[in-house]
């Protein structure tokens, strides 16, 4: 038989113990709603235990400003709730504007959804001027000199990026 998560992680217990109420009331000054801020400060808990590098850094040495630590793992959990948020809402106006007939089914918008936060979760894994590049080439359909221009680097970095781009694509692929 396993042992017990709490027993097998004891710091990530300590730490919930003493900060998880804390931690809840932080995220739902910021969200305005205590049921998501109740699943944010879960997630962000399941994250430490999910993480080999939080869970060694718990165990290497005591976190001075364990709070703060807790409000930076919350933050970046946060920022990616509020984006698929905002994916999620653009993609439901976008469906209201369409005709009726036009509209997909239920089954198809939740595919397109998903597919849509699947694309999102890999662009923002893309360092910053590879996902730019990639956006103009592919979103807003650029040329890689335009794309030169407006980003103000070489054609060859162009190129580079977007084959770091396209090869993460694939990675990514089912």
């Amino acid at each position: 038989m396993s042992a017990t998560p709490t027993a097998a992680h004891p710091e990530v217990t300590a730490l919930y113990t003493a900060h998880q109420v804390w931690l809840q009331g932080w995220l739902r000054r910021r969200l305005g709603n205590a049921w998501e801020a109740a699943d944010l400060a879960q997630d962000t808990f399941v994250r430490l235990l999910a993480t080999p590098a939080g869970q060694a850094d718990l165990q290497t040495a005591p976190l001075r400003e364990p709070r703060a630590y807790l409000a930076t793992v919350a933050r970046r959990l946060l920022i990616n709730h509020l984006r698929r948020q905002s994916l999620e809402q653009a993609y439901l106006e976008a469906l209201a504007a369409l005709p009726e007939a036009q509209a997909p089914s239920p089954e198809q918008q939740l595919v397109i959804l998903q597919s849509l936060q699947e694309l999102d979760a890999m662009l923002d894994s893309l360092p910053p001027k590879v996902r730019s590049v990639f956006v103009l080439s592919q979103v807003e359909g650029l040329t890689y000199a335009a794309i030169a221009e407006e980003l103000g680097i070489g054609l060859r970095s162009v190129k580079r990026y977007m084959a770091q781009a396209m090869a993460e694509c694939i990675l990514l692929a089912p």
